[in-house]
């Protein structure tokens, strides 16, 4: 691999001779660290998922481990039920203005550009009980990608969207936490994929970041007076970074906040010449990790909580509309307003499967049936006047004929019952069997009908036994493809 002169030229004037030849060879000679997050609302006492002596903490990220060398994750059923997700570890940095300027109580939050999932993931996991994550992503194909890891990860409050970031223009102070991951010319990632090396160029950066102050000008009106929105980038230059934050100060009126950052972090500050400002630069030459730059800002105004009405785009009230709602399946509570192909006892029998049920409405939508809270259903109902919504809640359920199958996400999610089915223990062979969609094969002890099997006690997902078979459920579109034969994989002890 060569790094393009242009960028090259840029980047020594940026850092001076001395820290550019040494990114420079990090770039270009060392190997990527790899690391991992714990999914600890699955993992439960951490301490029984603790990684052996091979491991060493991520000292910015609770529960975040690199790795010394990189397994196949592929073929860790582990890792396709959700209990960790494989993350580069200086974006983890996300959790320390998390920490210092999130306030306990629920909110709504907004990933804006958030496929592949490894930050929605880890919003999701900081954000305060009661929360509610909208995760959106304009490509569709990566949409479906964000669906699937968050439903691995398994919190129930979580909407998956997928709009250009004008389209959530309308939802005037909707939500009280932003993150822009936004797209950038991609240098913090030269190391780890050449294809961004040979699409970078000096015009590609141009047009970044136009493109990223046009998404904040879409996205900022949606913030709340006196919200948080955290600034990222995946790059190095200071027109995608410091330069963006400044405008955002000098344009918008947002203000950059701080973090105490230890000095053995190795965390590089503002590079911009004159630029006083605080923001937050990973360098794969000083921090363990890749190319990473964040900044934390502030709107003006006085920050009025998660309670306040909201007006919808119709010109009824968030509380108006939550009233005229209250009947389960009716759009006013984000379901539909077609007649419910479910009874009364299909719809008992699927809540007694849930944990905390009564928080949760179910939401018939034809034969489909899902799960969402209670509390943000006139949330979801905007949302869905607004911008696509790929997905909301947990899908719990699904009629075929007049049986009630129960959907791989339930068994994903936090939300199921430890108790609502049998559970079958499976070995390695069987738990990759599973996940390739292969027939799989149960003790005689297992009783007819739906099983839920596990691995090392965590869920994999529903096998339906009919006696001399189990009927195989996990997703046709999740399936292990490689018909590599691996032995035993085991990134968590």
């Amino acid at each position: 691999m060569q790094l393009p002169d242009s960028f090259a030229d840029y980047t020594r004037a940026l850092m001076g001779d001395e820290e550019y030849d040494r990114l420079s060879a990090s770039l270009l000679e060392a190997e990527p660290p790899v690391s991992i997050r714990l999914n600890l609302r699955k993992c439960g006492d951490a301490s029984s998922f603790l990684p052996p002596s091979s491991f060493s903490e991520v000292p910015w990220a609770s529960g975040a481990y690199y790795l010394d060398r990189r397994p196949p994750f592929t073929f860790d059923p582990l890792f396709h039920a959700g209990c960790y997700y494989v993350q580069e570890a200086s974006s983890m940095f996300l959790e320390q203005a998390l920490k210092r300027y999130l306030p306990v109580r629920p909110l709504a939050a907004l990933d804006l550009c958030a496929a592949p999932g490894g930050k929605s993931t880890h919003l999701r996991s900081l954000l305060p009980s009661g929360s509610l994550l909208v995760a959106n992503e304009v490509i569709r194909n990566r949409a479906q990608i964000l669906a699937e890891n968050l439903t691995k990860w398994g919190h129930p409050d979580v909407v998956v969207t997928g709009s250009d970031p004008a389209a959530f223009s309308p939802l005037d102070s909707f939500f009280d936490f932003i993150l822009t991951d936004v797209p950038c010319s991609g240098e913090g990632m030269f190391r780890k994929d050449e294809t961004a090396v040979s699409e970078w160029s000096p015009k590609n950066v141009e047009v970044c970041w136009q493109r990223q102050r046009r998404i904040l000008t879409d996205i900022w009106p949606c913030l709340k007076p006196g919200g948080l929105l955290v600034y990222s980038t995946c790059t190095y230059n200071t027109k995608e970074n410091e330069e963006n934050v400044r405008w955002m100060r000098d344009e918008l009126g947002a203000e950059i906040l701080p973090l105490e950052v230890p000095a053995e972090w190795n965390v590089t500050g503002n590079l911009l010449p004159g630029g006083d400002f605080p923001v937050f630069r990973f360098l794969p030459h000083r921090t363990c990790g890749e190319g990473f730059f964040l900044a934390v800002l502030r709107k003006a105004g006085e920050y009025e909580g998660a309670e306040e009405t909201l007006m919808a785009p119709t010109g009824r009230t968030d509380t108006e509309r939550q009233t005229a709602g209250r009947q389960r399946g009716k759009k006013g509570d984000g379901g539909s307003n077609q007649p419910s192909a479910w009874s009364k006892e299909q719809l008992a029998a699927v809540q007694g499967w849930l944990r905390d049920a009564g928080s949760y409405t179910l939401l018939p939508e034809g034969a489909e049936l899902t799960a969402f809270p209670s509390a943000w259903l006139s949330r979801l109902a905007l949302l869905k006047q607004t911008v696509r919504v790929v997905q909301a809640g947990v899908e719990l359920a699904a009629l075929k004929g007049r049986n009630c199958l129960p959907a791989h996400a339930l068994s994903m999610s936090t939300l199921l019952r430890a108790d609502a089915f049998a559970c079958e223990e499976v070995d390695y062979a069987s738990a990759v069997a599973y996940l390739r969609k292969e027939a799989v094969t149960l003790s005689a002890s297992a009783p007819r009908g739906f099983v839920l099997l596990t691995f090392r006690g965590i869920p994999l997902g529903f096998v339906k036994n009919v006696g001399n078979r189990a009927n195989n459920l996990y997703p046709q579109e999740w399936r292990i493809r490689s018909s590599y034969v691996p032995e035993e994989v085991a990134v968590l002890k």
